[in-house]
């Protein structure tokens, strides 16, 4: 069904903090200001790669207004830092392997006399030859940026013979495929606000995904226990991945301890391109075959991708991208190779797609090249080559089945774009614009995978209010969790809007859910209220029968409180607020709390997903054949992920995912030479605005899931984003003949094509 008011009706709802958005009232963390708050700065690295000699903070400390100078000496605890793994320094003190390596901070009375301060710090570096190109990284003779060498992981995933099938194949296509170095640009750029107490213990208001993550590793860091430290995470003005991992809340930190004094923090845009990490730039090399019929024999890859300086989650985006890199088809013979390296470029991290983006460009470019050479429908080829649903995943793991890959092949086929397909491309009054249509087909995996730790949790108390409190460790960062969880409370409790109150993002506060990432949010907020409903409504049941004299197997939750099942929607015999004070009263709290993990395969291999999700978008283009430039005039897209919590969250979801993939194809390139960073602001790092998005975008929800799947709704946070790219390369070819296998689409290269291709006719 396609999204619309009528389809939801009640659930199509304004988001709890919509209108403080849209108005500007809205509070992020990177707002908040507190008395005698001073500034804190920091010195990043004069070059990408270079040993420290000697750092001389002698002028900056006796500065007039400067009340810190921090290096390497003042970190108490470990000084590294790093979601997966502790790898990246928090102040180098003895060399610099990237240019946002950090040196030493600054607190000062205003930011103008910090940064000012940062100016007097001496460094003496002695530089060292640049690791700027991840093809030769790993020759023998290129120096070596760690102790264990510029080889972060290695992937496999094989199963037949592919090299000895490719004999067994009438069609093979090869081609190397080349994804940018792509910038969250997030509204609100890396920041927040640190106060030590009074009691000992510090406050971190920093935007973050994983708040108690940040606790942990602050903790070490500051040397502290992690209760006496306090993460507020939300809400967060973006993040998409890139503040999964900590940015400036170290140094935030250790100014405030060392100072007293609350510091605030606030890197500017040019300071959140340089430290901030990216999406991995990858080359990737397929080669594919098919018998005469089109069926898939074999598939080889070779993944290289460039993580930059440090490891942050580089080893599970590798493993990510090496899963995903077969599609959503079923191939006898594969081998998949992957190989992440450290150069001196800017670190890469974990961004939505989480380097599923990346490797669906290039087997769905695959699959429309082999339709080609076969002389058949792209869309037919995979349908005939499509998994079925009690066909094992991508790395022979036993998978949840579901009907959504078969589901979403033939509505796709509905989409009022796929009419289009067999017009002519040129236009009668502008001959010079050619339109075409592309499609493609996603199979995305959720959750952390297997052998990751992905723990989760959740409460649900009355208070004494009565108001009926979710807390998760959840954080809010645009995706409209607070709209998601309401509307489940709502379906849950049959209450209002209004007798419900919602905690996330506070680790003082909440129970430890793990990371908003990895599109399980909506996922364990769902089973944890399925866990949590049962208890929850009996203690309130029985609460109510005692004082109201009824039997609790007559009474049903609703709104404003308890009601008899027999009077509809009538008044409630017990209100929420009665319950809470019998409750206060009898110092017996109606309290439910759950703990558990996502769920996983059985076995397999490490990272290998066990729910997936399924998509297909279609898009139709205008390329400017005079210019090069290409315009994406609509998209449709079909996605079976399960039920559909918050229509508006739904749309929204998919929606922006899709504009953020428009600029991973078009526009997008967060250029280095000699590993430093070419575009530091927006207005040469280009990203799409509403008058580069589509005129329409559709977006159909397939809902059904096989009876019995007790896993409920998928999250759809990543999906939109991931199958964009290759429907529009592949309606580019569709409208002027044009392979392409390189992103963004670079107009310079469609011209060049264009004259290549009329030089061919003429010749013809």
């Amino acid at each position: 069904m396609l999204l619309g008011r009528d389809t939801y009706a009640k659930k199509w709802i304004i988001r709890p903090d919509g209108e403080e958005k849209v108005t500007g009232k809205l509070q992020y963390l990177t707002d908040l200001t507190a008395p005698g708050m001073l500034h804190g700065k920091v010195l990043r690295s004069k070059y990408p790669h270079a040993w420290i000699l000697s750092i001389d903070t002698s002028r900056a400390k006796a500065a007039a207004g400067v009340r810190a100078v921090i290096t390497a000496e003042n970190v108490p605890g470990m000084n590294l830092f790093g979601i997966a793994f502790p790898h990246q320094p928090v102040l180098c003190h003895d060399r610099v392997r990237y240019i946002g390596d950090a040196v030493a901070a600054v607190a000062a009375d205003t930011e103008e006399i910090a940064e000012y301060a940062l100016s007097l710090i001496e460094v003496v570096y002695e530089p060292l030859p640049v690791v700027d190109n991840p093809e030769t990284a790993l020759d023998e003779g290129t120096v070596l940026l760690h102790p264990d060498g510029n080889l972060l992981h290695r992937t496999s995933l094989k199963q037949g013979e592919a090299e000895s099938a490719f004999a067994q194949c009438a069609h093979i296509v090869e081609e190397t495929y080349y994804t940018p170095r792509q910038m969250h640009t997030y509204m609100e750029t890396e920041g927040g606000l640190f106060i030590p107490e009074k009691d000992g213990r510090l406050t971190v208001y920093s935007p973050t995904q994983h708040g108690y993550k940040d606790r942990m590793q602050l903790a070490r860091i500051l040397a502290m226990e992690e209760e006496q430290i306090r993460v507020v995470s939300s809400p967060i003005g973006g993040s998409f991945g890139g503040k999964d991992e900590l940015n400036v809340q170290p140094f935030g930190a250790l100014l405030a301890l060392m100072t007293g004094a609350p510091i605030k923090m606030h890197n500017s845009r040019k300071e959140s391109v340089i430290a901030g990490i990216k999406r991995h730039p990858m080359r990737i090399t397929m080669k594919t075959g098919t018998d005469a019929n089109g069926h898939l024999i074999a598939h080889q890859v070779s993944i290289l991708a460039d993580t930059g300086a440090y490891a942050t989650l580089g080893c599970e985006v590798l493993n990510f991208a090496t899963e995903h890199a077969i599609g959503p088809y079923t191939i006898p013979h594969i081998d998949v190779k992957g190989t992440s390296v450290y150069t001196n470029n800017g670190v890469s991290g974990e961004f939505r797609g989480f380097g599923g983006n990346q490797v669906i460009f290039a087997v769905e470019s695959q699959i429309e090249r082999l339709a080609e050479k076969l002389g058949m429908d792209a869309w037919e080829l995979r349908r005939l080559n499509l998994r079925a649903p009690s066909d094992p995943g991508p790395m022979g793991q036993e998978i949840v089945p579901t009907e959504g890959a078969s589901q979403v092949w033939h509505k796709a086929q509905e989409s009022p774009l796929w009419a289009k397909r067999g017009q002519s491309q040129a236009s009668e009054l502008e001959p010079w614009l050619r339109r075409g249509i592309g499609a493609s087909m996603v199979m995305h995996g959720a959750g952390l995978g297997l052998g990751i730790p992905d723990h989760s949790g959740g409460r649900i108390e009355l208070t004494p209010e009565g108001k009926i409190q979710a807390s998760f460790g959840f954080e809010e960062f645009g995706q409209g969790l607070y709209a998601a969880l309401t509307l489940m409370l709502q379906d849950c409790f049959g209450c209002a809007a209004g007798d419900i109150r919602i905690v996330i993002g506070d680790t003082d506060r909440v129970p430890s859910s793990g990371s908003s990432t990895a599109s399980r949010a909506t996922t364990m907020m769902w089973r944890a209220l399925q866990r949590l409903k049962p208890p929850f409504v009996q203690a309130l049941l029985e609460q109510a029968a005692a004082l109201g004299g009824f039997a609790p197997e007559e009474l049903t939750t609703g709104v404003g409180g308890i009601h008899r099942k027999s009077d509809g929607e009538g008044e409630p015999v017990v209100t929420y607020a009665q319950l809470a004070a019998a409750a206060l009263s009898a110092a017996k709290p109606i309290l439910a709390q759950t703990a558990f993990d996502y769920p996983t395969t059985p076995a397999g291999q490490v990272g290998a997903h066990y729910l997936y999700s399924y998509a297909a978008a279609i898009v139709e283009v205008e390329v400017n054949m005079l210019t090069g430039r290409v315009r994406v005039v609509a998209t449709d897209h079909v996605i079976a992920a399960g039920p559909v919590i918050n229509p508006m969250g739904f749309l929204g979801q998919i929606e922006g995912g899709s504009v953020m993939a428009l600029g991973f194809t078009l526009t997008e390139d967060a250029v280095m030479q000699e590993s430093s960073y070419v575009r530091h602001n927006l207005d040469t790092y280009l990203i799409p605005s509403f008058r580069d998005s589509p005129q329409i975008i559709r977006v159909e929800a397939i809902e059904e899931l096989p009876e019995g799947d007790t896993f409920g709704p998928r999250g759809v946070g990543e999906i939109g984003s991931v199958g964009l790219a290759p429907a529009i390369t592949a309606a580019v070819r569709h409208a002027t003949g044009i392979w392409v296998n390189r992103l963004p689409i670079s107009p310079e290269d469609i011209v060049q094509s264009i004259d290549w291709l009329e030089g061919v006719e003429a010749i013809d």
